[in-house]
């Protein structure tokens, strides 16, 4: 099976290329891939090339397959897996293995698997761990966003909170608490609030800070306070750049009682502290961006630590249970990973995108991988529709659901490259 995919040489070497994929072996599985999403880790794995932790020594001379969000469809099954596996059969991928302590991951490390191609092959140990998962839903691009969010929830199921009676952990958010999401206008923290208001342990409050206008006003029209009134949720967003005192103000939202869950969606100094004296008594603070810097510290009020029961903790990741739940809401519309998705492109597209990653303003990148498309912002659709009828129609399409990446999209997108 000929393959083109986006293949990792070193630091910012990232190149298109076609190539032989070797016959599978009886414990493989080959996919068609057809949407991957780019993930800001990614960004990070190629900026450090073997450097990265993930990354192998030899990817001057063995490049790897970069992207791990994709989802596609199944097209030859090694014996082993007949029992178990569909020619056919749609799937999204848990790219978080651990297989046997190693850190070989889709995406980072393997030479014939990942989500930036046309075709690869899934290695066995994907199969043992039933990281390959069936999927049922209709678009691709919400089984290729069933991975970041599987990241968040599995961020939220990580967070815990005590009592003083016994050492017994209650597992995830506060039921009836009040929830901070610092640098939360991102795509990943819409995916956080989009999350926070189906979340089983509902909330009371959920309060989103950021730093730039643009982006809040971005994320208000994606998930609006009326929106999250509905579920008896109070949603706000506030600029903390244009806040004289952001930590006694954030405070007083909550009547001085203090955030009993706060995620830190940017890996920053100030941020991480501001944080951490946000905390509630027994609160639990999740540090969820991964910093570039190995060395990145900060300062922790171990006072609290030890007298209020203040919980710090950092996830990445997610796992099995974790994605079949993303899937499982998205299917049946309970959260809409959507909200994150602000640009569609190519596979010519990706290696562009990746590289300057966090330059290109937006949330998510969605690619779908089996035609060539310039990166395109939605937001740009209405007037490329002027003189081209592809874009007319995809216009339509997102404005009929307020603006977002949806199924009928990306099946007008696939029948005019003609994809079955």
């Amino acid at each position: 099976m000929r393959t083109k995919a986006v293949r990792m040489y070193g630091e910012d070497d990232l190149r298109l290329e076609e190539f032989e994929l070797p016959e599978i072996k009886e414990d493989e599985i080959l996919v068609k891939i057809l949407s991957d999403s780019i993930c800001m880790s990614t960004y990070k794995l190629v900026k450090q090339g073997k450097k990265h932790k993930r990354a192998p020594q030899n990817i001057d001379t063995n490049p790897v397959i970069i992207g791990h969000e994709c989802a596609g469809v199944i097209v030859e099954v090694g014996k082993k897996w007949e029992g178990k596996y569909k020619v056919g059969g749609k799937f999204a991928l848990q790219p978080a293995l651990n297989y046997m302590g190693k850190l070989d991951s889709p995406g980072y490390s393997y030479e014939f698997c990942g989500g930036a191609c046309t075709y690869c092959i899934m290695p066995h140990e994907v199969m043992e761990l039933g990281c390959l998962l069936p999927y049922n839903g209709d678009s691709y691009f919400e089984a290729s966003l069933g991975e970041p969010m599987s990241c968040i929830i599995g961020g939220y199921h990580a967070n815990y909170h005590t009592n003083k009676q016994n050492y017994h952990h209650d597992m995830g958010t506060k039921t009836d608490g009040n929830i901070l999401i610092l640098g939360g206008c991102g795509p990943m923290g819409l995916g956080a609030v989009s999350y926070g208001l189906y979340t089983e342990n509902k909330p009371k409050r959920i309060v989103v800070t950021d730093i730039s206008e643009d982006r809040i006003r971005e994320a208000e029209e994606r998930i609006t306070r009326e929106e999250a009134k509905q579920k008896g949720i109070e949603l706000l967003y506030i600029n903390t750049s244009k806040l004289e005192d952001p930590i006694k103000e954030l405070m007083a939202i909550t009547e001085n009682h203090g955030y009993d869950d706060v995620f830190v969606y940017v890996p920053n100094k100030a941020v991480v502290e501001m944080g951490d004296a946000l905390l509630a008594f027994d609160g639990c603070m999740n540090f969820f961006a991964g910093p570039s810097d190995s060395g990145f510290t900060s300062g922790i009020n171990l006072y609290n630590v030890h007298y209020t029961s203040a919980h710090i903790l950092g996830t990445t990741g997610g796992n099995n249970d974790d994605l079949l739940e993303a899937l499982d809401l998205s299917a049946k519309g309970e959260i809409r990973p959507a909200v994150m998705v602000t640009h569609i492109g190519g596979i010519d597209s990706i290696a562009e995108a990746t590289i300057n990653l966090p330059s290109i303003p937006g949330g998510k990148k969605l690619t779908y991988t089996q035609f060539n498309m310039p990166l395109t912002a939605i937001s740009d659709f209405e007037k490329l529709g002027e003189q081209d009828e592809l874009f007319s129609k995809l216009s339509d399409s997102v404005k009929k659901h307020n603006g977002l990446w949806n199924n009928e999209a990306e099946k007008i997108l696939f029948a005019h490259h003609g994809i079955e």
